[in-house]
């Protein structure tokens, strides 16, 4: 019989005979069962015992504030040693076809868009020794100079001001969805997506308030004229702006716009293809049907369907854009005597029967 059977009849014979009074087999007489005696406290720790452990006021720690860390540290992350002197910074591959602004913007976290502006304005900003507009786009290899600038230390949620929170609520009252890559808001009629000539409110300098402690602010990756609404796509990093822009610019993202217009068209689905040119005026411009060949000229190609009617008044149409021009949907419908209903450009109340 294997020994894993006879172990536990030797516990149970034992336990039999402590019933029955009798020592175990093996056990001295008079031995006693080992305890462990608990060890005399000292006076001082007999002390520290009855007052609970309680530490002196020099050392006791005070208690942790988690948000008050992070708060420190975002701070210590922000830049304190500012350029002031010309730079010459070398586009690498990962760079490759981004624009001078956004280039700038990487490099220089806190670099203000109206300072980007004025240098590229000036000539101070150069390309491989050549003057360079910020929306150039820019290749791998070459060398970029920059001239001195004044940076502002981006600012963490703590410091913002009581204007900047109150942005920082409009910005999260149009948030339609955000994830780490993404940000899609809800962009309202009236309000610019960048700034230009008289224009001091827009969504580029609202993003401002969602500088991270690193400097970096989500960007904007397509725009929308300032009197549409509708969905606004900003990316929060690099990697998206990249994704995303190269989407827009080889036509793998679709777009989508609704308008209300004076009349139905017919048919009642085509295809709008013209060339648009800018047209100033004493007060402002636009954009006007041109020839091609035309200073300025840019073709540009919008796809149309009518949803619903109203009788012959107006009509609910589809708009999809193949090209980006500036107020391309709204010439369009304008030159197929379609205007958008309350455009102040291009809707004329006065000939709308």
């Amino acid at each position: 019989m294997s020994r894993r059977v006879k172990r536990p009849l030797a516990r149970a014979s034992e336990r039999e005979a402590k019933r029955a009074g009798k020592r175990p087999a093996g056990a001295k007489k008079g031995a006693k069962k080992a305890t462990r005696k608990a060890a005399p406290l000292s006076p001082r720790s007999d002390a520290k015992r009855r007052t609970g452990d309680a530490e002196s006021p020099r050392t006791r720690r005070p208690p942790r504030d988690d948000a008050g860390d992070r708060a420190a540290n975002a701070q210590a992350a922000l830049p304190t040693n500012l350029p002031t002197k010309v730079q010459t910074v070398t586009v690498t591959p990962d760079e490759d076809n981004m624009r001078v602004d956004r280039f700038l913007e990487a490099h220089f976290p806190g670099l203000s868009f109206s300072h980007i502006q004025r240098i590229v304005r000036k000539g101070e900003l150069r390309v491989d020794g050549k003057r360079a507009d910020s929306k150039d786009r820019l290749s791998a290899g070459q060398s970029v100079r920059i001239p001195p600038l004044r940076l502002d230390a981006p600012r963490v949620a703590s410091q913002l001001s009581e204007a900047q929170q109150k942005t920082l609520a409009q910005i999260k009252a149009m948030t339609l969805y955000e994830d780490a890559d993404v940000l899609v808001l809800n962009k309202p009629a009236g309000l610019a997506v960048q700034g230009g000539s008289g224009t001091t409110r827009h969504v580029d300098q609202m993003l401002e308030v969602l500088r991270d402690a690193k400097g970096q602010k989500p960007r904007l990756v397509h725009r929308l004229d300032k009197e549409t609404a509708g969905c606004l796509l900003i990316a929060k990093t690099r990697f998206a702006a990249s994704a995303l822009t190269g989407s827009f610019r080889h036509r793998s993202a679709r777009k989508i716009y609704w308008a209300l217009v004076a009349g139905v068209p017919k048919p009642k689905q085509g295809r709008i293809s013209t060339y648009l040119a800018k047209e100033e005026n004493e007060e402002d411009s636009i954009m006007r049907i041109a020839a091609h060949g035309d200073e300025g000229a840019s073709h540009a190609v919008t796809y149309y369907a009518v949803v619903e009617a109203s009788a012959q008044k107006m009509a609910w149409v589809s708009l999809k854009p193949v090209t980006g021009r500036t107020h391309q949907l709204r010439a369009h419908m304008a030159h197929i005597e379609h205007p958008i209903l309350g455009d102040p450009k291009y809707f004329n109340k006065e000939n709308w029967r």
